[in-house]
C-alpha cells in the first residue's frame, strides 16, 4: 500500500489551483482542503459586520471577533466537493464573488487571522492523505509537504478564466474590472509582511497559461505516485 503524503500547491490567484487540487484529491482518495476558501471566509465575515468596505478597513476589531468565526467544510455528495460553512450557514456562493475577492487580499495580511486558519489547516493535515491550495502551504503552513507545486500564469490569462467563470456565475462586470482584481492581489499577496506569497526553494513551478486541465492532472499524479 503506498504511504500517504501531503500535496501542497501554491500559486497567484485564479491559476485554476483549487480546481486541479479537487481532482487530484478524488483521484487520490484524499481530504482536500480549500485555503483560500478560508481567508474567504473570514473576509466575508468582516463584510457582513461592517469591518470592511470600500475606503475602511477596522481591523483591530476584526481580530477582537475572531473566535466568532468558525469555519467548517461539509461534503456535497451531488457536487462531489466540500461546501464551505461560516459559523453553521452554508456560504459557498456568497463567498465567490469579486467584491469578496476585492478585500481578501487585505484580511489576509492581518498576522492574527493568518495564525488562526494556519493553526486550523495543521491539524487538518496532521495525518497526511491531504491536498491543499493556497499562497503559504508550502513554506508556512506545511514547510515538510512531500510533494510542492507552484502554480502561474499569465495575469490577463488568469483574469479571462476568472470573468468567464464569473459570468457564468451569472455576475454582470467588465474584464478590465477583473484584470485589476488579479493584479492588486498579485501585489498584496506578494508583498505583505507575514507569509508571502513566493516559491518554495523544493516547489516545482508550473505555468499552466497553455495547459488543459486534463494535462496538468496527469502531471500532478505522475509527481504524487513518484513521492509514494
Amino acid at each position: 500500500m503506498n504511504k500517504k503524503i501531503i500535496i501542497a500547491i501554491d500559486g497567484f490567484s485564479s491559476t485554476g489551483k483549487s480546481t486541479i487540487a479537487k481532482q487530484i484529491a478524488k483521484q487520490l482518495n484524499y481530504i482536500y482542503v480549500d485555503t483560500g476558501a478560508m481567508y474567504r471566509a473570514v473576509t466575508y465575515f468582516a463584510m457582513k459586520n461592517k469591518l470592511i468596505g470600500e475606503d475602511f478597513f477596522h481591523s483591530k476589531k476584526l481580530i477582537e471577533r475572531l473566535n466568532e468565526i468558525h469555519i467548517t467544510f461539509i461534503f456535497n455528495e451531488a457536487l462531489g466537493f466540500a461546501e464551505v460553512y461560516l459559523n453553521g450557514e452554508n456560504i459557498e456562493k456568497e463567498i465567490r464573488t469579486l467584491e469578496v475577492s476585492k478585500y481578501v487580499s487585505p484580511v489576509a495580511t492581518i498576522s492574527q487571522v493568518r495564525q488562526k486558519l494556519v493553526e486550523q489547516q495543521q491539524l487538518m493535515g496532521k495525518d497526511k492523505g491531504i491536498v491543499m491550495d493556497g499562497r503559504d502551504i508550502g513554506t508556512v503552513v506545511f514547510p515538510d509537504a512531500e510533494l510542492k507545486i507552484f502554480m502561474t500564469a499569465s495575469a490577463e490569462t488568469r483574469a479571462q478564466r476568472r470573468y468567464k467563470e464569473l459570468l457564468e456565475r451569472g455576475h454582470n462586470l467588465s474584464y478590465d474590472d477583473v484584470l485589476e482584481n488579479v493584479t492588486t492581489r498579485d501585489r498584496i499577496d506578494s508583498t505583505r509582511e507575514d507569509s508571502p506569497l513566493v516559491k518554495a526553494d523544493d516547489a516545482i513551478e508550473i505555468d499552466n497559461s497553455d495547459l488543459t486541465i486534463e494535462e496538468q492532472i496527469k502531471t500532478l499524479l505522475e509527481l504524487a505516485a513518484s513521492k509514494t
